[in-house]
């Protein structure tokens, strides 16, 4: 696993133990920073350039504050030239999700200012909701926290039980089991789920409803972002016809 390390802005790569990590559930613009980029020798010039680039400084902003090293992001800690790489990554990717510490969840184009709940609210209304591949790190991590494009902290889901009991009945449970609600209408998964991530007693038909309306760049992906909550692992091959 290749992560980011979020002091030296840097790619380290890991094999068997895995250190603590934070990752970032977002949505791709046309200007994200690759691997090639952070690994050229003109890293700075081909950074700097891009708007991604501020989207992997709020990341490791917030991954320090919470006290870890590492971080993982799609755009950069994945050689997508590598098909071989690209394959392996995306058959783990849930699990990689699922052993976050925390999941950072990115909303671009949403104000914490704004009232969430409007039927036309920029939350409501957010690309995030519509793509597939965000569908299984809604799911899969234990922890996350929402954030609105200028990383303004809006609420929590925290799975982990022990950590639940401890904020029970605070103004912070409150607000998330108000957003709970509102997640819930949006993408048509109900409390339960969402509140524990646990996907194991939901019926497949069920897990295909939640991902029906949702897109994805290439064609391919419609199948393959859902091979974790599928529990599928499968060789890829883009270009092929379903």
């Amino acid at each position: 696993m290749r992560l980011l390390n979020v002091h030296t802005r840097k790619l380290e790569e890991f094999t068997g133990v895995i250190p603590s990590y934070a990752i970032l559930s977002h949505t791709w613009t046309s200007e994200e920073v690759s691997l090639q980029d952070l690994t050229s020798p003109d890293r700075e010039k081909k950074t700097g350039r891009k708007k991604g680039y501020a989207k992997i400084e709020g990341l490791c902003a917030k991954t320090i504050l919470d006290g870890y090293k590492y971080a993982w992001i799609d755009t950069c800690c994945i050689d997508k030239s590598s098909s071989a790489e690209l394959s392996e990554a995306i058959n783990s990717m849930y699990a990689w999700y699922q052993n976050s510490q925390k999941c950072y969840v990115y909303l671009e184009g949403v104000s914490a200012r704004d009232d969430h709940f409007l039927q036309n609210s920029s939350f409501r209304k957010a690309r995030w909701f519509g793509r597939g591949w965000t569908l299984q790190e809604l799911l899969a991590p234990l922890e996350l926290e929402f954030y609105d494009e200028d990383w303004k902290y809006m609420f929590m889901i925290d799975r982990r039980a022990r950590n639940y009991v401890w904020w029970a009945g605070s103004k912070e449970r409150f607000r998330s089991e108000q957003h709970m609600r509102l997640l819930s209408q949006i993408t048509k998964i109900s409390e339960d789920v969402l509140r524990c991530g646990n996907i194991s007693d939901t019926c497949i038909a069920a897990r295909l409803a939640w991902a029906a309306n949702r897109m994805t760049t290439r064609v391919e992906d419609t199948a393959y972002c859902l091979l974790g909550l599928l529990e599928v692992n499968m060789p890829l091959l883009y270009g092929e016809v379903f």
